[in-house]
């Protein structure tokens, strides 16, 4: 067992024998001390893994002492001990950043549990993490012998992102492979269920279905309109993992009033899903009664250049007469300009955002070799999408809204997936370039449980250009690949994040409503 090293200043040091020897006891070394000019002194010569500071000692106070402490040694924990319970006092020592904050009579627990916590901790939350993800393996892994509903898919979706965040917090990540394992065998089982399901979803008005794209603002936006304005915020290809971690800076300035997910359409692109959400209509019926706006994947023009069109073409269908605002924010400084116009957004019923940072991310990890080795992992990809939002003016203007009391809703179009399985396909030039779903005439390739081939995309409400188009879906980790040029594509697109196929993380996407705790 490591033993740890422990300053203790307190004048009074003879009087804390016996919680030394407590100490002592338990593996932990104590160098005591009596006052403030000592304990610098010590800090200077010799390594300490924690100091123990009492705040009233004669000549230097506690808090001098720790000012002068954290200028040397910025990282090196710092308990504050007091007789006092002044609330100025204890303020100050927190803006010091002190690791914990005692008050004195002192008991052996109290002072166990404050050094467990500061020097022992990650050690025991991952020993506790890794013990319960064991427990919760098998009843994870029996779910999948079971005919599960779209509910119970989505619950395991989340027990999945709840036990990677968990672990990515443990010391050792002993479980990381074990957890991987078992995704991979949940998107397979996954895969299957939407391949059984997903047309009947569509097409059966008598069946029970998950909520999808196309009736998303009718179900979770429209009904939250009221005097308020609302801001409804997607953000382009943001997982459920990644919101989770995003969470944690919203919370100080919002309530979440619900957290709930739904199911992208097929393809999981900003083409045809966030088209989806906008006009309320699926991309079939997009195609033929707004042939004006809806680009196909032929066309050179942009897939989404019309999304202001369609809100304004489904609130007129919704009988909705209210006045709406439109914006995409592709560059900071665009985000900045919107949050210099935030009055005058105060005065719409419903302002619509997009932001599109983390797909033009995860665009850059695939061309880049910095940003692949900066998000190398999901981890790391995580991180620095907490990153990107935490300097952002997305951030800046959520901060606005809490502070105007107003409402919001954050989802996105679709999620996106590390590939790793390349896949042969043929096809000709008018074959679109997605590398997680094809649809053109006389697809070449393997009908196996990798992919979801459709010879009838009208059944799946898709257009076809012509009458032999169809559509193959990637599944799990799989990526499509040209034989021409093989290793060289191959190379180049794998583990790589796209998007456009079935998996857990592409289909099953957050949407969640905030509420301002200044409310």
């Amino acid at each position: 067992m490591q033993r740890y090293n422990i300053l203790w200043a307190d004048d009074e040091i003879d009087l804390l024998k016996p919680h030394i020897l407590f100490l002592n006891d338990r593996g932990y070394d104590i160098t005591p001390v009596t006052s403030g000019a000592d304990a610098i002194e010590a800090c200077e010569k010799t390594h300490f893994d924690v100091v123990f500071l009492d705040e009233n000692m004669p000549g230097m106070t506690g808090l001098e002492t720790l000012n002068y402490i954290k200028g040397s040694r910025p990282s090196l924990p710092v308990v504050m001990i007091t007789k006092s319970e002044e609330e100025s006092i204890m303020e100050e020592a927190i803006g010091s950043k002190i690791a914990d904050y005692l008050i004195k009579p002192l008991n052996p627990s109290q002072i166990l549990l404050s050094v467990k916590k500061i020097l022992d901790n990650r050690r025991l939350v991952t020993e506790r993490t890794n013990s319960q993800y064991q427990q919760d393996f098998r009843n994870i892994s029996m779910a999948f012998g079971d005919d599960l509903d779209h509910h119970e898919w989505i619950e395991i979706y989340k027990k999945l992102v709840f036990w990677e965040l968990e672990i990515d917090k443990t010391e050792d990540k002993s479980m990381s492979e074990i957890l991987d394992m078992q995704k991979s065998e949940a998107n397979a089982n996954f895969a299957d269920f939407i391949v059984n399901n997903y047309e009947d979803w569509l097409n059966d008005p008598n069946i029970e279905r998950p909520l999808l794209s196309h009736n998303l603002m009718k179900t979770k936006v429209f009904p939250q309109l009221s005097d308020e304005p609302l801001f409804f915020i997607v953000i382009d290809n943001l997982r459920y993992d990644q919101w989770k971690i995003l969470a944690e800076d919203i919370a100080p300035y919002f309530n979440v009033e619900e957290e709930d997910a739904y199911y992208s359409i097929l393809p999981t692109t900003t083409a045809y899903a966030r088209n989806a959400i906008f006009s309320g209509e699926l991309p079939l019926e997009m195609s033929k009664k707004h042939p004006d706006l809806w680009v196909s994947d032929a066309d050179d023009d942009g897939k989404n250049n019309n999304e202001d069109k369609f809100i304004g073409r489904q609130l007129k269908k919704q009988r909705l007469d209210i006045r709406f605002s439109y914006n995409k924010i592709i560059h900071a400084q665009q985000g900045k300009q919107l949050n210099d116009n935030f009055n005058n957004l105060l005065r719409n019923d419903l302002n619509v955002i997009v932001y599109n940072f983390v797909d033009m991310l995860s665009h850059a990890r695939t061309d880049m070799r910095m940003i692949r080795e900066l998000a190398s992992d999901e981890s790391a990809y995580r991180s620095l999408t907490k990153s990107w939002f935490q300097h952002s003016p997305l951030f800046d203007l959520l901060r606005l809204i809490s502070g105007k009391n107003g409402k919001v809703i954050i989802t996105t179009d679709h999620g996106t997936y590390r590939v790793k399985k390349p896949y042969k396909i043929v096809g000709d030039k008018n074959v679109n370039t997605n590398l997680r779903y094809k649809h053109g005439r006389n697809l070449g390739h393997k009908e196996t449980r990798d992919v979801y081939t459709v010879h009838e995309p009208e059944l799946l409400h898709l257009p076809k250009a012509n009458i032999s188009t169809s559509y193959v879906f990637a599944c799990e980790d799989t990526f499509f690949a040209y034989p021409n040029n093989y290793n060289h594509y191959v190379n180049h697109y794998k583990d790589t994040f796209q998007h456009g196929g079935i998996s857990l993380e592409e289909v099953i996407i957050p949407i969640i409503s905030l509420n301002s705790k200044r409310s």
